[in-house]
């Protein structure tokens, strides 16, 4: 083209007018070829960076693992048409706590024809702002009332600001205030309703392939805790036990038809050094029914017990499901009354008598038998027990601890109000040693036990003496079952008192 244009100019050398029309006419031309050639690019760009989305509705499975300390694993499956080279894929409904640097793309066929280029995170949740801001220069329908007839009335009109307020322009005028309501055709690029991960990759298996890719993050707002009822027997020496797991979602999105398994025990988690990527407040949860899964396997995995529930569950955001896990009936209890002392008593001199204190209730029991024999998984223990008249009350709970098999429990469940202690410190005496480092002390003790009940019960004594000691009399037979504790068990008759006096000497 260029040549024929200067061929032409040569021949028009005599022509100054007709070298002058001829020149625009070719520089138009050009301007329209280059432009034309921005636009095709511009295209080209344009299609090449066209989003590839993927929801859930191209998921194939999915599973959850949750942890007792506001943690999850998560493993989605998805099944994709990719073309072949460089893809923008935007992978929908991912947990909006996603820990980022956990998240781990792969590729279940052919890794070794998939790359991950890099890859982002949009986890915040879409804002009216967001919208409006997004159709700066576009144009959006506003929709108001008609002042007399109430009709709706539809008019188109170009979004110019937002700066300090809202700038529209119609076809006959400017407003700075919104006279309606405002509608937008539809969520523009970039912006997205749910959170999503924004990955770039590079395939090479052939155009139009399908890909089947696993995604594997660990994520908070997902966990699981253990509750357990147990039911007492009128006589106090069978119960029945029932474990129920309370699955809580709060991570931002909901988990449809999930292979789900809880996980019990102890980990260790490094606390991040920058600030959590998300943070949402004001969840409310809602408590679905109890679902029974009377054959919920159990097995342990590394230092940990692995509880892997029977069906798919379904776990919407913001609720929380209870399974039950575990049922036992005529579990062997124990009841006990014990009575704590302080070590203070022994190394100094104590005029006025302690308090009154009332006994300590335990119920104990053996993690084995009937419907037992499994790890059980730390929680609280509610236990309830039936009056006379077979009205049920709740009488205590406690924390029971990570419980192995064949392990014993022994919960705490109050203060007892018919059985009670009175102690005082009688006799207090420094021995001098010839050893500047070293104390020794005499003390003798009176402790009064009172039984208002109508029955006899037994009490244990349990006294912390520090240091070395040594029992030098007492009214009552005891037991060292430790370096530093002394032990009574005593038996006190249907209302009435029984009096332990003791004395110790003790080497500090």
């Amino acid at each position: 083209m260029m040549k024929a244009y200067f061929a032409t100019i040569n021949s028009l050398k005599t022509d100054s007018g007709a070298r002058s029309a001829l020149f625009f006419d070719y520089y138009r031309l050009f301007l329209a070829l280059v432009t034309a050639l921005s636009v095709f690019d511009w295209a080209s760009n344009a299609q090449a960076a066209t989003e590839k989305i993927t929801a859930q509705s191209d998921q194939t499975s999915l599973s959850i693992s949750l942890y007792q300390s506001n943690l999850a694993l998560i493993k989605d499956t998805r099944s994709l048409i990719l073309d072949n080279g460089r893809t923008q894929l935007i992978w929908r409904d991912i947990a909006a706590e996603v820990k980022p640097e956990t998240a781990w793309l792969r590729h279940l066929q052919h890794p070794e024809h998939f790359q991950v280029l890099s890859q982002s995170f949009d986890l915040k949740r879409l804002t009216p702002q967001d919208l409006l801001e997004s159709h700066i220069g576009r144009t959006i329908t506003v929709i108001r009332a008609h002042p007399v007839t109430g009709e709706e009335i539809r008019e188109p009109a170009t979004l110019l600001s937002t700066n300090g307020g809202m700038v529209l322009s119609f076809d006959d005028r400017i407003e700075t205030e919104i006279p309606g309501r405002i509608v937008y055709s539809a969520i523009p690029p970039g912006l997205h309703d749910k959170p999503a991960m924004h990955i770039t990759l590079h395939t090479a298996s052939g155009k139009h392939s399908r890909h089947n890719l696993e995604l594997t993050y660990l994520t908070h707002g997902l966990s699981w805790q253990a509750d357990y009822i147990l039911e007492l027997d009128p006589d106090e020496r069978h119960a029945s036990l029932t474990g129920f797991a309370a699955l809580t979602n709060q991570s931002g999105i909901d988990f449809h038809h999930a292979k789900t398994q809880l996980i019990a025990g102890d980990i260790n988690q490094v606390s991040p050094a920058r600030a959590p990527v998300a943070k949402r407040l004001g969840r409310e949860v809602e408590t679905l029914s109890a679902a029974t899964f009377a054959d919920m396997a159990t097995e342990s995995h590394f230092e940990l017990h692995r509880y892997i529930l029977p069906e798919k569950v379904t776990l919407r955001d913001n609720q929380t499901m209870q399974v039950s896990f575990l049922s036992a009936r005529a579990v062997p209890v124990k009841k006990q009354f014990i009575i704590e002392g302080q070590s203070h008593y022994y190394s100094i001199y104590y005029q006025p008598s302690a308090p009154k204190q009332a006994a300590d209730i335990y119920i104990n029991f053996n993690n084995t038998g009937t419907g037992l024999n499994i790890p059980l998984p730390a929680g609280i223990v509610r236990a309830y027990q039936a009056d006379p008249q077979g009205d049920v009350h709740f009488v205590g709970e406690d924390r029971m601890n990570h419980t192995a098999s064949n392990a014993a429990v022994q919960l705490k469940l109050g203060q007892a109000f018919d059985v009670s202690v009175e102690k005082k410190q009688t006799d207090f005496k420094k021995i001098p040693s010839s050893d500047q480092t070293t104390y020794q002390f005499e003390t003798a003790h009176e402790i009064v036990l009172s039984n208002a009940k109508k029955e006899t019960v037994t009490v244990i004594v349990r006294e912390p003496v520090p240091g070395d000691w040594h029992m030098l009399s007492a009214s009552l037979p005891h037991q060292k079952v430790a370096s530093h504790l002394a032990e009574w068990q005593i038996e006190i008759p249907a209302e009435s008192q029984t009096i332990l006096t003791y004395r110790v000497r003790t080497t500090l």
